[in-house]
């Protein structure tokens, strides 16, 4: 439909202006699938755009009157300028994320390419084949040739893995679910079943009876004084008080609820708004701004709680850097990752500007807990990170493609090591790790995102574009 809509804006006469028309014709038609390309990944949710962008017909319409331009005033088509134009001006100029300027940088490259002008109909836009630039000496040729195009096309047209039309179905069923909710929450119980007060106080009670302790931060400060060559100290003081505001904010608002409810005090719009949060199974507002970053409902979001209190209960028994660490239990994982560098940094008297983390994948490792029992000479280890839109494979060491309806699988554990003057590998693939799924964030005043952590560096046999239009991302 977005490449009818296109050609429906295209006459003759614009081929007849051009001084290469059977060039003009194949990139014209790139820059339209391109087009419709970038406003339908838009439908597959984060993994197809970390923010959906509202491109226009407009934007189409500068890269044509460019291409009319650049094809007739040079012998050479310049196609680094078409793509520079097309994918950080007249498109990208919208877009904000750094990640979503590479990847519509790599799209482009897929349609407006040598290749693309010199095989002609040969080149293919994607790995099923049935997608490309057709040899048509006319307008109606080639809208019949988009007629014959896959009325609902597969993932793979977009560079995406064909599990991503799980993901969109969920997404899907997950709107219709939540406005459902929304509905039911609206209105009170059934004759004979429980009424909406009466859930929602057994709900707050049972919260309540599993809330975590909060930590003693007078023995933390004891246990992990504030020195110059540990930095993971002060990591673990600052998570402790984290989570302690988060534990004392839920358990002063269940007990208000709770009396609330009760008639016993004034139920305020807070409370209520934390009440019908509760019904629905929903996170309170109140208590999600305490926490991490979370797309969980209640129940889920409440277990991870508990888990990543009791990991750092583990580390505080403990009394010192435990030799391995459940990155998902880390509420600011960026201040973890600082503080390890910084340890490295004072002891061999290094720039910290200077270093950078070298990642080692241990494949070899499957219980970490187990089998490593003592912290790296220098580094850290890490476990407990996801991988979405492709998977690891033990066997090669590299990435591959994910089995069809795996969503998600677990990445080994990373050893971690600060090294000076450090160049990636050009052949790996940078995969971009976030806290959640929703990929989106804001930058903080510390220079640090809300939801983008770090780069893992996935070794890889195949082009890094493939993985980059996939948009293969990880989460702890």
């Amino acid at each position: 439909a977005n490449l009818l809509r296109s050609y429906s804006l295209v006459t003759e006469k614009l081929f007849e202006e051009s001084n290469k028309p059977g060039v003009f014709r194949t990139l014209l038609f790139g820059f339209c699938f391109f087009h419709a390309v970038v406003q339908d990944r838009r439908k597959f949710g984060p993994i197809g755009w970390n923010i959906p962008y509202g491109f226009t017909p407009e934007d189409l319409a500068v890269c044509r009157q460019q291409l009319m331009e650049f094809t007739n005033k040079y012998v050479q088509i310049p196609y680094k300028v078409l793509n520079f134009l097309g994918a950080n001006i007249n498109y990208g100029g919208r877009v904000t994320d750094d990640k979503d300027k590479l990847l519509i940088s790599t799209i482009l490259q897929t349609y407006i390419c040598p290749e693309a002008v010199e095989q002609r109909h040969e080149y293919k836009y994607s790995t099923s084949g049935l997608y490309f630039a057709p040899e048509a000496s006319s307008i109606e040729e080639i809208v019949e040739y988009i007629r014959t195009m896959p009325l609902y096309p597969m993932p793979e047209a977009f560079g995406l893995h064909d599990n991503c039309n799980i993901t969109c179905a969920q997404n899907e069923a997950m709107k219709l679910l939540t406005g459902m909710q929304s509905m039911v929450a609206a209105g009170g119980g059934g004759e004979g079943g429980k009424s909406a007060d009466d859930v929602m106080d057994e709900t707050a009670a049972s919260v309540q009876e599993r809330l975590p302790h909060p930590y003693p931060l007078d023995e933390c400060e004891e246990r992990f004084p504030t020195l110059y060559e540990e930095s993971m100290n002060t990591v673990v003081k600052q998570e402790c008080l984290r989570y302690n505001k988060l534990v004392w904010a839920m358990d002063k608002s269940l007990k208000d609820f709770r009396k609330a409810i009760k008639g016993l005090i004034v139920m305020t719009a807070d409370l209520e708004e934390c009440g019908k949060s509760m019904f629905v199974n929903d996170v309170p507002e109140m208590w999600s701004k305490k926490g991490p970053l979370s797309l969980k409902p209640l129940s889920s979001w409440f277990l991870d709680i508990i888990a990543r209190c009791q990991f750092f209960q583990s580390w505080f028994d403990l009394g010192r850097t435990p030799p391995v660490h459940w990155i998902s239990g880390i509420f600011f994982p960026q201040a973890f990752f600082t503080g390890a560098m910084q340890n490295f940094a004072r002891k061999y008297g290094e720039e910290i500007d200077l270093l950078s983390y070298g990642q080692k994948i241990m494949s070899e490792i499957t219980d970490p807990k187990r089998e490593l029992p003592r912290p790296p000479e220098d580094g850290v280890y890490t476990y407990g990170v996801f991988l979405e839109g492709a998977r690891w494979d033990r066997g090669t060491q590299q990435l591959e493609e994910s089995k069809p309806k795996e969503l998600f699988t677990e990445l080994p554990t990373f050893l971690f090591m600060p090294v000076r003057n450090r160049v990636p590998t050009p052949s790996d693939y940078r995969c971009p790790c976030y806290k959640v799924l929703s990929r989106r964030g804001t930058l903080l005043t510390t220079g640090h995102s809300t939801n983008f952590v770090l780069y893992l560096e996935m070794p890889t046999d195949q082009e890094v574009s493939k993985w980059i239009k996939a948009g293969v991302a990880s989460f702890p």
